[in-house]
């Protein structure tokens, strides 16, 4: 099953990279997408992709074969209200919003429309995303599985039960901001230290690709890369003694579970 015309509702960020991950993968046509946003200015920024820019929703959701809402939490009760009769019969809705279950965006909608639940994460822009697909009571396997291809395109998609998407999306979806802080603390170290911050920056950048490309490759637990670099009484082990004493396990542990506290909050 392949989907010909997209309506993306909200060209916020994560719409658009929803957006332009598609087009980059060839997905869709440029043509075969339009967007609803309400503000002017982030209109004519998408209209640079080659796609059409709308000002409603209604005008956005003719003849689509997939809705994706690409909103807030907060407003996606009101937006999916707002369009539930336009949807055209048979289109599948997709949500990206966070902590919102399928049963409550089916509630919203005419009896019967499929609802498939996507946490996507903003590297799916260069091709790089991580998102988790969840299939609602009406969507049938084949359409669980046209979306999970779609976001595919964008880095890699998986297909889990619902009940994980919190988790999954604590980690995933908000990820890209742990590991950012991440870098930056290393650069912002290395310039305590003496470095140049674009040397730092570089320095920190490569070393992080160049982790994540070993442990895939090699697939080794990353303990055991640990273990690898530490030579006994030397400089690595003595950072580790130092970020363990500093509690960056536990720190982790806690910014996981405040972000499904609050993706639970926000389906509340």
């Amino acid at each position: 099953m392949k989907f010909g015309r997209v309506a993306v509702i909200g060209g916020g960020r994560m719409g658009e990279a929803i957006v332009a991950g598609l087009l980059a993968a060839e997905v869709v046509e440029p043509g075969g997408i339009v967007i609803a946003e309400p503000d002017a200015a982030r209109r004519e920024v998408l209209t640079a992709y080659g796609v059409r820019a709308v000002l409603d929703g209604h005008e956005a959701v003719v003849s689509a074969d997939v809705v994706i809402f690409a909103v807030k939490p907060q407003v996606i009760d009101l937006a999916v209200a707002h369009l539930a009769d336009e949807i055209p019969a048979g289109a599948v809705v997709v949500s990206i919003a966070a902590g919102i279950t399928t049963a409550r965006l089916e509630s919203l909608l005419r009896p019967g429309t499929a609802v498939v639940r996507v946490m996507p994460n903003t590297p799916a822009m260069v091709g790089q995303g991580m998102s988790v697909v969840s299939g609602g009571s009406e969507a049938t396997s084949e359409q669980v599985e046209a979306v999970r291809e779609m976001f595919d395109a964008l880095g890699r998609a998986i297909t889990l039960d619902e009940r994980y998407q919190d988790a999954a999306g604590a980690i995933s979806g908000s990820g890209p901001a742990y590991v950012a802080l991440i870098i930056d603390a290393l650069a912002r170290a290395g310039v305590r230290q003496g470095l140049s911050r674009d040397v730092a920056q570089t320095l920190a950048l490569q070393t992080m690709r160049g982790t994540v490309e070993l442990i895939e490759r090699t697939g080794s637990h990353p303990e055991a890369l640990v273990d690898g670099v530490s030579s006994p009484g030397g400089t690595t082990i003595a950072a580790i003694e130092a970020l363990e004493a500093g509690g960056l396990r536990s720190a982790m542990f806690d910014a996981v579970a405040a972000a499904v506290r609050r993706s639970k909050e926000l389906g509340s």
